[in-house]
């Protein structure tokens, strides 16, 4: 596998579009963004009323899911006060995003990009992303 391969904006659209799907079946409309290997915006969608203020928060769950290789939801878990990871959310200018919806996107064992999901609670956002996941993973 190439170590250097990216998610193209073609499956990208397939990503968003399967999370999109999941958002409407669970009846929460969300922002949903893909970032290639690089951990640029690659695409983006606002479902019809997703709130604002998540517009930005979803860009940066698939930032920091690509930056740091982790879900944000794993991310979270490890950076509470006393954890390996605590203070991180402080980093890189405030990006990093330390609550559920964001995940790498794997080929194989090569991470290709990222999503993030950003418009619920935080099992909803967990669970749009997790099913635009599946579409690179599958």
């Amino acid at each position: 596998m190439d170590q250097h391969r990216s998610i193209t904006l073609e499956e990208a659209r397939k990503v968003i579009a399967a999370a999109a799907a999941k958002a409407k079946e669970i009846g929460q409309p969300m922002n949903i963004a893909v970032v290639c290997a690089g951990g640029h915006l690659l695409a983006f969608e606002r479902m019809a009323n997703a709130w604002l203020g998540s517009v930005d928060i979803s860009i940066k769950k698939a930032w920091t899911s690509r930056a740091f290789n982790i879900s944000t939801k794993d991310l979270g878990s490890n950076s509470q006060s006393g954890d390996q990871f605590f203070g991180i959310h402080a980093s890189n200018d405030g990006k990093v995003m330390i609550f559920a919806g964001g995940l790498p996107l794997k080929s194989g064992d090569t991470v290709v990009g990222a999503i993030g999901v950003s418009g619920g609670s935080g099992k909803q956002d967990q669970t749009v992303a997790e099913a635009g996941a599946a579409v690179i993973s599958a």
